[in-house]
C-alpha cells in the first residue's frame, strides 16, 4: 500500500516535499513510509533526501499533566470556597505534586498561603500547562516563551524527526518490475527469460567474512619456542600425561614426602583413581633408600619413606616429571648424550589472581652428558635466551629440592628498565640420577620457565585471566599479531 501510494503520486506529481505530511494525509505510518523510499531509492526509482527537523515531545511527567491536569491547577480545584488547612490541602494531593504546586500557584497569586488556611485569590483559572502540552502532543506549534517554560519545567524534551523528500530517479516506473535473480530452465522452456529483467550483479560489494579458526597468542609464542628449542638440536619429551603418580612427580626428584609443595594446598590430588598400580620395583627401593640413608656421597633426608605417599595419584606440578622418567628410560640403555625439551600444562592449587591460575604452561629444556658443569649450563642459558631476545642476564643461587647447585635466572627488560626474573636452573643431583641408574660421570644440565610471562609481556596483557581461562575476549584471538621472538 505504502509503495503504490509514493509510486502512484510521483507519476502526475514531481515530487514529494515532506514524507511525514505525505503519511499523515494518507493515514499511513511514517516509519512504513520510510521502508519503502530506502528500498525504492537504493534500486533507484527514486532521489531520497533527508529532512532533519526538531520536534518537541512530552515527557512521563508531561503526559500525565497532558491527562489530569497541571499541579497548580490540581492544587487550585482541591482548595474549597472557605479555605482549608496545610495539612488537609496535603492530604488530598499526591505528595510529589503537592510541593511543585504550592510553588507554582503562590507564583501565579491563585491562592493566599496563610498560617491557618489556605485560601483562593480568584474564582477560575484556566490551565494553561495542559493546553500547551495537548498542542505539544497533537504537533502544533507554541511560542518560543512556552517552550522555554515547559522545558524548564522538564514536561518536554527535543527529539530530532527524520523524514525525506522524493523526486522521481532515473529507474522510476509506476510500478516496481520484478527482477529476477537467477536463470532457470523453465525461463528457457517458456521463453520468458526475454521479457524478464534480470537484477545487475554488484562485483563490488563484499560477501560474508569467513569464521576461520584463530591463533591463541600462548600457541603462537609456544610454536616460536618449539621452532627455537629443535634449532639447538633439542628433542621433544612425550607430555600427554596430565596425571602422575607422587612417585614420578616428587620422590624420584629426591624431594622429601614432607615437603610443603606436596600438601594438599598445593597440589590436585585425584579421588579415583586415587593411586597408581604399576611402578618399577627395583628403582622404586633405590629411591626408598636414597630418601633415608643417603647414599652417593649424601645422607638423605633421614625419615621413614611411605610408599602409600607415592602411590597417589595426582595433576602433575611441573613437567619435570616427565624429565625423571625420560631420564630413567635412557638408563636402562647404553648411555648416548640427549637434549630434551617440554612444553605443557602443569596444574598447582593457588588462589588465582592477576599473575596466578591453578593451570599454567611449562618450558624446559634439558642435557645428559659427561662432564657437564655450571659452566656449560651458563652457556646454554645465554644461548637459549639470546634467540628469545634476552641478552643481558644475571643469576642468583637459589634452592631446589632435586638441583644442586641451582640459580634464578634474571633479565633486564628494555621496557620495564629493571631486571626481571624469568626462570630457574641447575644441576640434578646425584642423589636424583644415581637411583635411576646413570653413569657416575653423568651430569643432568635443566632450566625451566612459564609460557605465560612472555606472552604476557610480547602482547601487552597485564592480568593472566585476560590471556588464559574462561574470561578472555575472542576478539584478542582474532586480531593478535604475528609473534617474532628474538633472533632467527
Amino acid at each position: 500500500m505504502a509503495e503504490e501510494a509514493v509510486l502512484g503520486y510521483l507519476e502526475k506529481n514531481e515530487e514529494i516535499r515532506d514524507s511525514g505530511e505525505f503519511a499523515t494525509e494518507r493515514g499511513i505510518d511514517h516509519n512504513e513510509i520510510v521502508n519503502v523510499i530506502k528500498s525504492l531509492h537504493g534500486f533507484r526509482y527514486v532521489d531520497a533526501q533527508d529532512i532533519k527537523r526538531e520536534t518537541w515531545v512530552l515527557t512521563d511527567e508531561g503526559k500525565t499533566y497532558a491527562t489530569v491536569g497541571s499541579p497548580e491547577v490540581q492544587l487550585f480545584l482541591a482548595i474549597p470556597p472557605e479555605g482549608i488547612s496545610k495539612d488537609e490541602l496535603q492530604k488530598k494531593l499526591d505528595p510529589s505534586v503537592f510541593k511543585i504546586a504550592c510553588a507554582q500557584a503562590a507564583k501565579n497569586k491563585w491562592v493566599e498561603m496563610g498560617k491557618q488556611l489556605i485560601t483562593r485569590k480568584v474564582q477560575h483559572v484556566d490551565d494553561k500547562v495542559k493546553e500547551l502540552l495537548l498542542k505539544i502532543q497533537q504537533g502544533l506549534n507554541i511560542g518560543s516563551d512556552e517552550i522555554k517554560s515547559l522545558k524548564a519545567r522538564k514536561l518536554i524534551v527535543p527529539q530530532t524527526w527524520k523524514g525525506y523528500s522524493l523526486k522521481r530517479g532515473p529507474n522510476y516506473a509506476p510500478k516496481r518490475k520484478k527482477v529476477v535473480t537467477d536463470l532457470t530452465r523453465e525461463n528457457f522452456q517458456s521463453g520468458e527469460w526475454k521479457e524478464t529483467e534480470f537484477k545487475e550483479y554488484n562485483y563490488s560489494a563484499k560477501g560474508q567474512p569467513l569464521e576461520g579458526g584463530n591463533l591463541h597468542p600462548l600457541l603462537k609464542v609456544r610454536s616460536q619456542l618449539k621452532q627455537i628449542f629443535l634449532c639447538m638440536g633439542f628433542e621433544e619429551m612425550p607430555t600427554n600425561n596430565f596425571v602422575e603418580s607422587s612417585f614420578w612427580n616428587f620422590d624420584a626428584l629426591f624431594q622429601p614426602q614432607q615437603h610443603p609443595a606436596r600438601d594438599s594446598h598445593d597440589t590436585f590430588f585425584l579421588e579415583t583413581p586415587s593411586t597408581t598400580k604399576t611402578l618399577p620395583e627395583d628403582y622404586v627401593q633405590r629411591v626408598k633408600q636414597v630418601h633415608e640413608s643417603g647414599g652417593y656421597g649424601s645422607r638423605g633426608y633421614v625419615y621413614e619413606w611411605k610408599r602409600e605417599e607415592a602411590n597417589k595419584n595426582l595433576l602433575r606440578t611441573h613437567t619435570t616429571a616427565v624429565s625423571s622418567r625420560m631420564l630413567y628410560q635412557l638408563a636402562q640403555k647404553p648411555f648416548a648424550p640427549k637434549k630434551y625439551f617440554s612444553i605443557d600444562r602443569v596444574f598447582r592449587n593457588e588462589a588465582v589472581d592477576r599473575t596466578h591460575l591453578a593451570e599454567f604452561h611449562q618450558i624446559e629444556g634439558l642435557v645428559c652428558d659427561r662432564g657437564l658443569t655450571l659452566c656449560d649450563l651458563i652457556g646454554v642459558l645465554h644461548d637459549f635466551f639470546a634467540r628469545l631476545g634476552m641478552t643481558k642476564l644475571k643469576f642468583k643461587p637459589a634452592y631446589n629440592p632435586y638441583t644442586e647447585p641451582s640459580m634464578e635466572i634474571f633479565s633486564y627488560h628494555e621496557g620495564f628498565k629493571k631486571w626481571v626474573e624469568v626462570g630457574n636452573s641447575g644441576m640434578f643431583r646425584p642423589e636424583m640420577l644415581q637411583p635411576m641408574g646413570l653413569p657416575e660421570d653423568v651430569q643432568v644440565i635443566a632450566w625451566g620457565l612459564s609460557l605465560e610471562r612472555p606472552t604476557m609481556i610480547m602482547y601487552g596483557i597485564d592480568n593472566i585471566r585476560d590471556l588464559f581461562g574462561p574470561k578472555v575476549d575472542l576478539g584478542l584471538i582474532k586480531k593478535n599479531a604475528i609473534c617474532r621472538l628474538g633472533i632467527d
